[in-house]
């Protein structure tokens, strides 16, 4: 073993580390996240399951000794040739927490309803690159810590008890916040440069107020109802089941339109029915109900107004998502919208597209898919 560390502390990697200790952090926070981008596919495939868990406590176990290392706690012992690779590790285990939080979001269709949660989950992750004191300031360290460790339950805790809904939501945060909590005060009772660095009631705020925060986000329908995601969602000229499978026919949109395949604008006749399919990916065993919200945008008024919810229930473990399907006749022309949302109101999703009634026209690029 001698001899390992030995070869390490003479290694280019070491030298590398270093030479670069400025930029080092950074590069990997970035190579955290690109390791989880490649890897993870699904949060209830065990790999995933897995990797996140590892991911999470090895998170907790270096921030514990990077915390006392100033102590003097780890001299003497193995650990003490490793502490110059503490900063390094707390931050890939943030950019690889991170990047499997953005990873699973993102599988929503709609995100516009839900970028102030991705807009503080990034500032957060990188605020530490621009403030002096980086990753060893202490009130960053933990702000981020608590923030990851929330999100980190708030998909994990559902996928084990096989339900999802307001209550598991609230036992997650708790669950997050009783751990930071435990491990702030281990450190600051264990770590006599902790405790001359930080004021208690300072962080203790800090971590209260961001869990506060991640509330009203949740009950204003601002975080989406993790770990549910909408795969796909588009509206169609028509969609029919057969055995297993679902045929949609829709409006493709131009070729350099790639983010999306669908077309918004959605050409038809009075009368004529419009459908919109959706596919949720649910972790397996996970039922829930779920609602389209058709939502018709008055221009006389200026506001959205609300014509019907139309439920139906889904079973997670599809890989490619539960599929489904409602759909409206007699509809106005215009702009409209469908929430998908669950029975808590929370928003998988928001498919949008523009109603227009014109004979000389044809819909466009018309195609049939099987999901």
């Amino acid at each position: 073993m001698n001899k390992v560390l030995e070869t390490y502390r003479k290694s280019r990697f070491r030298q590398f580390v270093r030479k670069h200790q400025k930029y080092a952090p950074l590069l990997f926070f970035i190579g955290g996240f690109i390791f989880d981008s490649l890897t993870l596919r699904r949060i209830d495939r065990m790999y995933d399951l897995v990797v996140l868990c590892l991911h999470m406590t090895s998170l907790t176990v270096v921030l514990y000794l990077y915390n006392l290392a100033d102590d003097g706690k780890w001299r003497n012992t193995f650990l003490e040739r490793f502490q110059l690779y503490f900063p390094l590790a707390i931050q890939f285990f943030f950019g690889a927490l991170s990047s499997a939080f953005v990873i699973y979001f993102s599988r929503s269709v709609s995100l516009s309803k839900t970028i102030f949660f991705f807009v503080i989950l990034v500032g957060l992750l990188i605020a530490n690159e621009f403030l002096r004191k980086r990753i060893s300031n202490k009130y960053l360290q933990f702000s981020v810590y608590f923030f990851v460790s929330f999100t980190f339950f708030t998909f994990i805790i559902p996928v084990f008890v096989k339900m999802m809904n307001t209550g598991v939501f609230i036992f997650s945060g708790l669950v997050s916040l009783i751990l930071t909590l435990l491990l702030l005060m281990t450190i600051y009772y264990r770590s006599p440069s902790t405790r001359a660095e930080v004021k208690l009631k300072k962080i203790l705020s800090f971590i209260f107020g961001i869990y506060l925060m991640i509330n009203i986000f949740y009950f204003f329908n601002l975080i989406p109802p993790v770990p549910l995601s909408l795969e796909d969602g588009m509206a169609a000229h028509h969609v029919e089941k057969v055995s297993q499978e679902y045929t949609v026919t829709y409006e493709t949109d131009d070729w350099y339109v790639f983010w999306r395949d669908h077309r918004l604008k959605f050409i038809t006749s009075p009368g004529e029915k419009v459908y919109v399919f959706t596919s949720i990916f649910a972790p397996t065993e996970i039922e829930k109900k779920i609602f389209h919200r058709w939502k018709w945008f008055n221009k006389e008024t200026d506001e959205w107004e609300l014509i019907e919810d139309i439920g139906y229930n889904i079973t997670g473990g599809r890989g490619e998502g539960f599929r489904g399907y409602t759909y409206k006749q007699n509809m106005k022309e215009g702009l409209w919208e469908v929430e998908v949302i669950t029975e808590e109101e929370l928003i998988l999703g928001v498919i949008e597209f523009d109603v227009i009634f014109d004979n000389s026209l044809q819909p466009k690029g018309l195609i049939q898919k099987t999901f």
